[in-house]
């Protein structure tokens, strides 16, 4: 007796295959996109600093500073992360009193944060903050990071939460 397995694979109908380069169609041609399209230095760091991020949603500029990379390349990676579903661009009307604040903000998707759950990101969510808050900022970075934001969807916000560790219970509450 034969066994037939029928595979299908879904692929967003946005992302050309000159984005990652996959041209295989074989069962594994999606786990192999994805891998790409994680692993590439740049994507990658976005997708880092944006779990680190307290809000989960980071401006251009935010992003340059924490990775170290140009806007320009920076955004060439935004446009092919949204491309792939991955990333969302939210918006938040300024105010008349925000000037000099960011409207623009970059934050994932439902599908994004399924993919990060399906490829393990999520785990690292504690690692990432505690390295984001590590971080030295500039005071620009800083009105930046404190500038009002848009909500992310309730899907994308619920995965992305986490307990804190409670360091009073770790040292035992004798440090003042």
């Amino acid at each position: 007796m034969a066994l037939t397995v029928i595979a299908l694979y879904l692929v967003p109908a946005r992302m050309s295959e000159t984005d990652t380069g996959a041209t295989d169609a074989g069962p594994f041609a999606e786990q192999q996109r994805l891998f790409k399209l994680l692993s590439q230095d740049t994507r990658h760091l976005i997708i880092q600093e944006l779990l680190g991020h307290p809000a989960h949603l980071m401006s251009l500029a935010e992003l340059e500073y924490m990775t170290g990379k140009s806007q320009a390349a920076i955004k060439d990676q935004l446009e092919t992360l949204i491309d792939a579903g991955l990333l969302a661009r939210y918006t938040y009307e300024p105010s008349e009193g925000k000037r000099d604040l960011p409207s623009q903000f970059y934050g994932f998707t439902e599908r994004g944060v399924e993919v990060l759950h399906d490829y393990k990101y999520l785990r690292g969510l504690p690692v990432a903050r505690a390295l984001y808050e590590s971080t030295r900022k500039t005071e620009k970075i800083e009105r930046h990071e404190s500038a009002p934001r848009p909500e992310l969807p309730d899907a994308v916000a619920n995965a992305l939460e986490f307990d804190e560790p409670d360091l009073d219970a770790v040292d035992g509450g004798t440090n003042p």
